[in-house]
This record gives structure tokens, sequence and C-alpha cells, in this order.
């Protein structure tokens, strides 16, 4: 973005301010990320009044600064726009150059998945055109806007993550970026306890329809009866179905993992075998909406095949990590819901990369008043002959421990309820021939038993 304060009081119906002619290139709400040429939007919160670190915003290279009318005691002689209220401002400025500029917009919601098939699909996207894309969680109602923000104006595609706890938010934001395609990765358990169940989740995240563009495609998980029943009721909207189930538009079978990624075959509107250097069968299900996205925005099968293999993730998504004791560890800790645990258990029990696997497994939280029920389900999928070891960390995992613990005995389980120094020691005994999944809601940090071992 490259807008003169001038141009910003027009989209915000302002009078034009001193120093009009003052060009920002960016935004920022902190200023120990501020870029030079960034226009800084201070808040007030409960904690802290960003106001206080204007002048700190200007010494480290902001070009101008937003300033709250009712906040006494404005700066002089710095270029500032006054306005009633700096997130209404925010989004109405991303809601203006959303308006004006010429890329693709992709939003992509879900209950898990979402950075990944960010991820993926700008990795797939990146050789043949100009992407950007959601970073870290800027994915809310504040996020979003910034995000749009800072698009270069030549950007040709944007892909949008968007995040939301109860319902409204997602129709928020999917009216704020009017993506021209939208993506529903699937539908789990996490925010049960503010939507009330799947079915309430499932509707919430049907929202991001509701702001697609007019001609706009919805790919969403064709495996999930929830929105299907949604599709079906929405007689005028144009939808494709992705899945490991045939009778999807696109579906993948013998998906093998290897020490590199994953192998699939692609059957549908894309036929042939493909790789992508990330693992477990749910990251193979992300990775068919980035194919059809890619083949709808022009690229052809071998185009993709040469992208797929390029790919990476942000990092503690069934992220490899060699340990200094020698066991591969599957760092999978940025989240957890019932539906993503149970995914990564079931790829550790398949897996053929080592002989022995490890599962660290910490609470799944704001799941409602079934968390119980949820947390003791994990152990479908927890088998002595297929699991070496279990280690449960946090007071929920209490539950599970107490199912398991009549299958493992107790030097092949473990449980702490708020101390990471037992499991730690533990993990001592894996090695070179281990294979170990952390995974846990992100709450827990259990990348912070990770750190015993790099």
């Amino acid at each position: 973005m490259k807008k003169t304060l001038k141009q910003l009081a027009a989209w915000l119906n302002d009078e034009v301010p001193a120093f009009g002619d003052t060009e920002v290139t960016g935004i920022s709400i902190d200023t120990r990320t501020i870029q030079q040429g960034d226009l800084f939007v201070p808040f007030r919160g409960e904690q802290t009044n960003g106001h206080k670190f204007v002048m700190q915003a200007f010494e480290k290279g902001a070009g101008a600064s937003l300033w709250q009318k009712d906040e006494p005691n404005p700066p002089q002689d710095i270029p500032l726009l006054f306005v009633d209220d700096p997130e209404l401002a925010l989004q109405q400025m991303a809601h203006a150059y959303r308006s004006e500029h010429k890329a693709k917009f992709i939003g992509i919601t879900g209950s898990n998945g979402k950075t990944s098939t960010k991820d993926i699909l700008a990795g797939v996207l990146t050789p043949f055109f100009k992407v950007q894309k959601t970073i870290g969680n800027f994915n809310n109602q504040l996020g979003l806007p910034i995000t749009i923000l800072q698009l270069d104006e030549d950007t040709d595609v944007a892909v949008l993550e968007m995040g939301m706890s109860g319902f409204g938010e997602i129709e928020f934001l999917t009216k704020l970026a009017r993506p021209h395609m939208t993506v529903i990765t699937n539908i789990g358990e996490a925010h049960m306890q503010d939507l009330g169940s799947r079915a309430g989740i499932a509707k919430a995240k049907f929202e991001i329809v509701q702001g697609m563009s007019a001609n706009g495609v919805l790919f969403y998980d064709g495996d999930e009866p929830l929105l299907k029943e949604l599709v079906a009721r929405e007689q005028n909207l144009h939808a494709v179905a992705f899945g490991l189930m045939p009778g999807n538009l696109l579906y993948a079978e013998n998906i093998e993992a290897t020490t590199n990624g994953s192998s699939f075959t692609a059957h549908g509107v894309i036929e042939g075998n493909f790789f992508i250097s990330v693992l477990g069968k749910h990251q193979v299900k992300n990775t068919l909406v980035a194919m059809l996205i890619s083949q709808k925005l022009g690229l052809n099968d071998d185009q993709i095949r040469a992208s797929l293999k390029q790919v990476t993730l942000t990092d503690m998504r069934m992220q490899q990590v060699q340990g200094t004791n020698g066991a591969l560890f599957i760092n999978d800790a940025y989240n957890a819901a019932p539906t993503s645990v149970k995914a990564a258990i079931q790829f550790i029990a398949s897996s053929t990369i080592r002989s022995e696997k490890w599962l660290v497994l910490g609470d799944m939280l704001e799941l409602g008043p079934n968390e119980k029920v949820f947390h003791e389900n994990l152990s479908e999928d927890i088998q002595g002959q297929e699991i070496s070891y279990v280690c449960l960390f946090g007071p929920r995992m209490a539950y599970l421990y107490d199912i398991l613990k009549e299958r493992f005995d107790a030097e092949h389980l473990l449980y702490v309820k708020d101390d990471y120094a037992p499991i730690i020691e533990k993990l001592q005994q894996a090695n070179k021939e281990s294979i170990v999944l952390l995974k846990g809601s992100r709450g827990m940090k259990l990348e912070t038993i990770l750190k015993a071992f790099t």
C-alpha cells in the first residue's frame, strides 16, 4: 500500500489533515515490528494505551499515525490522521483498499488445517504469481485488515486465513475481504463451548460464502456430511468437493509416508501421482484443495506437481525435527482438537518411518462440557501393538490416562499434570529407532519439551 494521508482521509470520509501529502507504505500496530514508512495505528486497551507509543513509532521510522479524536494532548508538527475509532478506521481503510485492488482474493477457514492449507496453496502458486498470505495468526477482525493493507499493489493472489470463535465473525471477515474463492477445510470440535455443537461450528464456518463475489467458488471438505447438507441448501452456490472418499470432484488414495513427505494418487478433475514434502493424510487432504485452486488459476498438472515438491509449512505443523537423542520428532504442537489429534495419532500408528512410536499428548482446550468424552475417545486410536510409549500432559489428559492404564504398564505410560521435566527425562530413552509425536493445544506449549532435544 502506497497512499498519502490525503487519500486515506478520503477513504475515511474525513477532512484533509495537515501533512496531507505524506506517503505511507504499510501498516503497523506494534512499535517493535514497525517498518520505515508505516502508518502506526494506536489502540486503547485495558493494559496499555497505544497513543503513548506514537512518538516512539516515529523514532523507529513511522511515516504517519492515527490519533483517536478524544485522546488528549496529540503531539504537534507530525503527520497525524484524527479518527473517531482506530479499529473502525483500520477496517474502513482495508475495505477501501480491497475495493481497488486487482488481486485474486482467496479466503480460507475451517476447524483445522487453515494455516497448512494457506501455506501449501501459497507455495504451489509462488513460482507463477506474486503471492502474499496471512502472516502468523493475523486472521481476526484486527489481523485481516492489517493483512489486506500490507498487500503490495502488484500482488496477483492474496491468500487470507479467517479464524473465529463465535457466530458472525466469519461473516464480518468475508464481507471485508470479498474473496473470489473460499475454502472450508473441515469441521472439528474447536470452539464447541461457544458454538454448542459440530452443526453450530459448520454453520459458523459456512458464513464465509456470504461475502464471496457473485461468480465465486466454494471448495469444501466433501467427506463432511454437515457441509454437504449446507451446500445442498444453496441452490445458486458454485461448490466443489474434495476429500479422501470417492465421489468428491477430487480425491486421493494410495497415500504413503516417507522420510521426506507423502506420496499419493489423485483422482477426478486431476489425475496422477503426486508428492508433497509434508507428512499426514490430513495434509494430503489440504493439498487437494490447493491443487484445485491452482488449476482454477490456470496451472497445469505438471506445474502443480513440481511446485508441491518445494512446499514448506509454518513451524509446528507436522514439522520434522531431528533430536539430539537420535529420535525423529514430529512437532505438531501449534494447536489441537479431537479431529486433528486423531489424525496425527493415526499417522504415527501407521507410519513405517521408524519402528518405535511415541505419543506426547497435551490437553485439548475450548471443548466445552464434553471435554471429558473427547479426551477419552482418543483411546480408540491408541493401541499397544502400534504405539510403544505414551506421555500425557495436563489436567484433562487424566481422563485418557484412566483408560490407557488398562492397556499400558507404568514403563510405557506416563502422566503428569503440570511439569515437563518427567516427560523430558522419559524421552531420554528414545533413540534413532524412535518417532515422537508432540501434539497439544497452543496453551500447553509442548514445544518446551522439544527444546531439551534440539
